[in-house]
C-alpha cells in the first residue's frame, strides 16, 4: 500500500502568483520557479496553463535571480563550513593573551 506524504501547507498567494507570471515570461522553468516558492512543479503548471490565478496580472518591479537555484543540501554544506570557520575563529581569538 502506497502512503502519501503529509500536506507542506504552503500554498500560493495572488502577490506570489503575479511574480510567478513574470517569471515564466521572462522565460524560467517552471520547475526552477516551482522550487524558489516551494511548492509542487503542478502548481507553477496550473498558473502557467491559466487554471489558477487566471485574473493575476505579472509583476512589474524586481524580481527573484532567474534559476536553477542552489539546493537545500548544498545550502546546509555551506552552513557546517562556515560554522567550523567561526568556531576556529573564536578558538584563535581566545587564544591570544588581551
Amino acid at each position: 500500500m502506497t502512503r502519501r506524504a503529509a500536506p507542506s501547507g504552503r500554498s500560493l498567494t495572488k502577490r506570489d502568483a503575479a511574480v510567478v507570471k513574470a517569471m515564466l515570461g521572462r522565460g524560467d522553468r517552471q520547475h526552477d520557479v516551482a522550487a524558489w516558492f516551494g511548492v509542487n512543479a503542478g502548481r507553477i503548471a496550473d498558473i502557467a496553463a491559466g487554471r489558477s490565478f487566471a485574473e493575476v496580472e505579472p509583476v512589474h518591479g524586481q524580481l527573484p535571480p532567474p534559476g536553477p537555484y542552489t539546493h537545500v543540501r548544498e545550502v546546509y554544506a555551506a552552513l557546517e563550513v562556515a560554522e567550523a570557520a567561526l568556531a576556529a575563529a573564536k578558538k584563535l581569538v581566545a587564544s591570544y593573551p588581551c
